[in-house]
């Protein structure tokens, strides 16, 4: 009787222990053996404006680009030069092999040059029909379209450094949750010792339990080794050699309930989406290339005015325009094109329009569909399952339950929370998505 009531006040306090720890203890769980073997002075953690920051001055694909719109602002240049004038000199009527004979003195003497003509002439062609400001004009349209594209390349490539960051995040609260699991799972084989001490629990039944927590300790070197793979991707994307020990991330990882209205990311995107702001300037360069098309069909004019010396007459000057006559080439098939041109454009705006609309219903239902699943996990789902392994824990210590529940109830509540965080990380990368699909942050 006295082993009995001893028995039971071993379990009795236990279990008071084990309920004593909290349901979300995974948001309290210590850190990974991974993050904690750097020293926090020199660890390097960065929340997500920091890493945006980081990443919009450190990306070399991001540089490489950039550079590209600055090579296009540099083609403005070229196309607004005008024609450079011409300049030419002729020396003829030399006698470099025949003796020059001297009418005055009959005497014959070398003088190549002494009957020599030389003329000079310069020249200028003259651009007709506004060809170098239609020339600039489509550079400088070009140029907004480089700028355009660029921001399309920055829009893309932050949706996959925001996806890397949410899933450094996700990592890292399910390296919480395996901590937290593991130390939850400690105390019950605590528990399971002093009862088979006590007599009141098979061996087998002990050896059952501590085998199981060989699965905990995979959950845990799992988590660790893909926390490093997101935190190795990440700083990849940053162009930053920081060794992954002393690299890590910290934010919000959770979920708002509010939503703008569908219409609004609609009219939203429209007026923020690059590459749709690209389609509508590439239209304007398409018209913009046609105008200069139908110019370059035009006759442009070369002035030049000349002067020479043919001894003994006196100096002259003498003026001379060119102007081609074009009967044949007229530009037709420029002007063709470039008139294609502009139907191809238009029709590739409206293409760019629908993909807007296709993007961002898309993504929004996605959200939604994030959020439906994640409210019922936060309002119930979570608090019943912790409440199961508690109940199911406390009444398989005092003989109430077998240890097949007791297994199951650990099973089932480590796959709820474990659930909820996935969930979680699903609803902040369909997040993401929204905010690529409208071209701003309409959810931060």
């Amino acid at each position: 009787m006295k082993r009995s009531l001893h028995v039971w006040g071993v379990c009795g306090v236990l279990g008071v222990a084990i309920l004593a720890i909290p349901g979300d203890a995974q948001t309290t769980a210590p850190k990974s053996s991974a993050d904690a073997t750097a020293p926090n002075s020199t660890r390097q953690t960065m929340t997500w404006e920091q890493v945006k920051a980081r990443f919009e001055t450190a990306n070399p694909t991001l540089k490489a680009d950039a550079l590209n719109v600055d090579e296009m602002k540099a083609n403005e240049i070229t196309a607004n030069l005008r024609p450079n004038p011409t300049l030419s000199f002729t020396e003829d009527q030399t006698y470099p092999f025949a003796p020059h004979i001297d009418p005055n003195t009959n005497t014959t003497n070398y003088r190549p040059l002494t009957d020599a003509l030389t003329t000079g002439s310069i020249s200028y062609l003259h651009e007709r029909q506004h060809k170098r400001e239609l020339r600039l004009e489509s550079a400088k349209e070009g140029t907004r379209i480089a700028g355009s594209l660029h921001e399309d390349l920055q829009r893309n490539l932050m949706y996959n450094l925001r996806v890397a960051f949410v899933q450094t995040l996700e990592a890292k609260a399910v390296l919480d949750l395996a901590h937290a699991d593991l130390d939850y799972y400690d105390h019950i084989i605590a528990i399971s010792k002093a009862r088979f001490q006590a007599g009141d629990l098979a061996q087998i039944d002990l050896d059952r339990i501590e085998l199981l927590r060989v699965q905990y300790e995979s959950e845990i070197e799992a988590a660790t080794v893909n926390l490093r793979s997101q935190k190795i991707a990440l700083l990849q994307m940053l162009d930053d050699r920081t060794p992954v020990d002393r690299f890590d991330v910290t934010g919000a990882f959770d979920f708002a309930d509010s939503m703008l209205p569908l219409n609004d990311c609609e009219q939203s995107a429209l007026q923020a989406r690059p590459d749709l702001a690209a389609a509508l300037q590439s239209v304007l360069q398409a018209r913009t290339n046609y105008k200069l098309a139908k110019a370059n069909g035009t006759a442009d004019p070369t002035f030049a005015v000349d002067s020479g010396a043919n001894p003994p007459l006196p100096t002259y000057v003498g003026v001379n325009i060119n102007i081609p006559i074009r009967i044949f080439d007229r530009n037709q098939g420029e002007k063709q094109r470039t008139q294609i041109d502009i139907a191809r454009n238009q029709q590739l705006t409206e293409a760019a329009r629908a993909q807007v609309f296709s993007d961002v219903d898309s993504a929004y239902e996605q959200v939604r569909s994030a959020l439906t699943l994640l409210k019922p996990y936060r309002n119930q789902y979570r608090g019943q399952a912790t409440r199961v392994r508690d109940t199911v824990t406390y009444a398989y210590q005092h003989g109430g339950a077998s240890l097949m529940d007791f297994l199951n109830a650990q099973s089932d509540y480590r796959a709820v929370q474990l659930a909820y965080l996935q969930l979680v990380g699903t609803y902040l990368t369909a997040t993401a998505q929204l905010n690529l699909a409208v071209g701003r942050e309409v959810i931060p």
